[in-house]
């Protein structure tokens, strides 16, 4: 398929698809750290000598960088481009590898994770923010799906690092990716640079439909306009994406602990099961993200929460640890489409001009829920007994559903509110 016109003037016809393919890789590289602290903290830490919830901590770390990296990253973007920034990216995350490869004391792990997070908070900020303001809806779903390939692929890697010989070498692997990942920014940087967070660098017209597009415009220039923000749908946004990932994390951290205690089922079994869960989350996402028509993304967000916490039940009930199992798989399942479909209609909902901030806003809050929540879950499996983490995963997905539905209703609220005003206007 040919890139669109617009993109031509910028950079080769190529472009596009060659910097996809470097966004794909970048999220897989992005998905490995967060899946390997969940299958690596049961050996970690009798490295360290440190409690079971001290994983929290380290989740707080990773929150801490990713916080401040993803609300700075458009400012960076702007000032640097998409190209260095992403480089910049990299090189932090081979930083943060190297610390943890080398640590002897755990605050150097500690550190490290925060290093983790600054290099994640540029990368999913700035990714999303360029391939979401390109249009391009397959792509926004292939992105998210790579994430959760290296999520899948974090646990395996960290088993058999462990069963060769330590979780060290687990991070290692990650240090050569990081720096094949800050030579590939570094190569395409003048492309990403043509656009400076545009995501015309990204954009192509066969993958834009006409009606979205201009209305997509004709919602910007509204937005552009004298009309306020819409708060309350802001709010319900960012709440929504703090209560989903914080799910999501919880269930992928903490699966490996809960599966090794009370299932009693052995590290190379609780690893492969944790694989499972990433797995059939990124499964779906590339499932969803292969027909040209996807469905609404509305109704993928009611159905994906709908059954993650049908999934949570199931884990709660957990008569036998391939029930749990599938549970886990079920939970994985019907996330997979939330994230990416709420991104999506992110622009829609708030208007582009809006949709930069608000997306960063969004992002920043996800990194948030993801280590808040899942500290919590650490605290409440520490002092109620690791059995409490199937009650624990049907609270946090209950919230996010909750948040959901409120989230819809308000949008649909707002964009009915403006459709009479717009009325009384023409009828003036």
């Amino acid at each position: 398929m040919s890139a669109g016109p617009d993109t031509t003037a910028t950079a080769p016809a190529t472009a596009p698809r060659s910097l996809a393919t470097l966004s794909l890789a970048g999220f897989v590289a992005l998905g490995l750290p967060d899946g390997m602290w969940g299958t690596a903290w049961p050996t970690m830490r009798h490295t360290f000598h440190e409690q079971v919830g001290a994983l929290g901590v380290l989740l707080v770390a990773v929150t801490a960088g990713a916080l401040v990296t993803s609300l700075a990253t458009a400012l960076l973007i702007r000032r640097a481009g998409v190209g260095m920034v992403l480089t910049g990216a990299a090189v932090l995350g081979g930083v943060a590898a190297a610390l943890l490869v080398s640590a002897s004391t755990w605050p150097m792990v500690v550190v490290a994770a925060f290093f983790v997070g600054t290099a994640a908070g540029i990368l999913d900020t700035g990714l999303n923010v360029v391939v979401a303001m390109s249009g391009r809806v397959r792509l926004l779903n292939l992105l998210h799906g790579s994430y959760g390939v290296g999520r899948a692929l974090g646990p395996l890697v960290v088993t058999v690092a462990v069963l060769v010989s330590s979780w060290r070498p687990a991070y290692g692997f990650l240090l050569v990716v990081e720096v094949l990942m800050a030579a590939g920014w570094w190569s395409t940087r003048s492309s990403w640079n043509g656009a400076r967070g545009s995501g015309q660098g990204l954009a192509r017209a066969d993958e834009v439909p006409a009606e979205q597009g201009r209305a997509l415009e004709d919602e910007s220039a509204r937005a552009g306009g004298s009309r306020p923000m819409p708060r309350l749908v802001v709010a319900a946004a960012i709440t929504t994406f703090f209560t989903y990932t914080g799910f999501e994390v919880s269930a992928g951290q903490w699966a490996a602990t809960y599966l090794r205690g009370p299932a009693e089922l052995s590290a190379g079994t609780a690893g492969a099961a944790v694989f499972a869960y990433w797995a059939c989350l990124t499964a779906v996402r590339f499932a969803v993200a292969v027909p040209r028509a996807t469905p609404p993304p509305v109704l993928l967000v009611r159905v994906g929460c709908a059954t993650s916490v049908v999934g949570a039940l199931v884990v709660w009930w957990g008569p036998s640890p391939g029930v749990t199992i599938g549970g886990l798989c079920l939970i994985g399942g019907g996330l997979a489409p939330v994230y990416p479909a709420l991104v999506t209609l992110t622009p829609h909902r708030v208007g582009l001009v809006r949709a930069h901030r608000v997306i960063g806003w969004q992002v920043a809050a996800a990194g948030v829920g993801g280590a808040a929540v899942s500290a919590v879950a650490g605290l409440v499996l520490q002092h109620d007994g690791l059995r409490s983490f199937g009650p624990f995963l049907v609270a946090s997905g209950s919230l996010m559903l909750v948040a959901s539905v409120a989230l819809e209703l308000l949008a649909r609220s707002a964009g009915a509110s403006r459709t009479v005003r717009r009325g009384r206007r023409a009828v003036r």
